[in-house]
């Protein structure tokens, strides 16, 4: 498995750059490019419908952080009780492609929200979401672990309604470790380093769930190279 070391440059920081750099999809719209980073490719599809459906059971308002592919997105827009999809998006060219998706493709209203998450997500009222999605891409080496945690602790839980859905994207969370670490235990690295993170943030165990999404990598895959990924289904008491 790659490490971040291998993507990012020791100590490299995306952050001043990534707004403005072009957004390279390439001409079957399966891979997605930025910086050189591999910000997401199609083989992902079973796990990103997977978080939307867990992001999306409630129906009612949807907050989904980062577009990338729209892959969860057009996940999202088929069910039927959502009433509003909030996406966060900060990247200037995927968010030209965010707003033509809420023109032309979307069947429920879509509020495109331009901007860095940590500028825009704190904007929003408290107990204002019955369900959200956090898809983003570490924008720094030093964060590849960890770049979901912040969000989780500072503004999931009080963004949510009592009863409300968390799922996240954790491909990267794992990185070397479930290699080196855990053997691929997917399962033990997730209740390890994910869910201790979650309790921090005000959930409780019995609340928090998860589904083993079974997919399948491409061989030039940068960032991850096991056989099944897990949706995190965490619900506000």
């Amino acid at each position: 498995m790659t490490t971040p070391r291998e993507i990012f440059a020791p100590s490299e920081d995306c952050k001043t750059e990534w707004k403005k750099a072009d957004a390279a999809y390439d001409a079957t719209n399966d891979h997605l490019e930025i910086m050189g980073k591999p910000v997401m490719e199609r083989w992902e599809t079973p796990f990103m419908k997977a978080l939307a459906l867990a992001a999306a059971s409630n129906g009612g308002r949807v907050l989904e952080v980062g577009f990338g592919l729209a892959i969860s997105a057009s996940a999202i827009q088929k069910v039927e009780n959502v009433t509003e999809h909030v996406i966060v998006e900060c990247n200037d060219d995927v968010f030209d492609r965010l707003v033509q998706f809420a023109s032309t493709t979307a069947k429920t209203k879509v509020t495109p929200l331009k901007g860095y998450w940590q500028d825009v997500v704190p904007t929003l009222p408290d107990a204002s979401f019955d369900g959200i999605l956090y898809d983003t891409y570490p924008l720094a080496e030093s964060e590849w672990h960890t770049h979901q945690f912040d969000f989780i602790r500072n503004q999931a839980f009080r963004l949510l309604k009592s009863g409300g859905v968390l799922s996240y994207c954790n491909i990267t969370s794992y990185g070397k470790l479930l290699k080196d670490t855990y053997a691929y235990d997917v399962v033990k690295m997730f209740e390890e380093t994910q869910i201790p993170r979650l309790l921090e943030a005000g959930f409780v165990k019995e609340k928090i769930s998860y589904e083993l999404v079974p997919v399948q990598p491409e061989a030039s895959c940068r960032y991850y190279d096991h056989n099944v990924l897990i949706a995190p289904k965490v619900v506000k008491p």
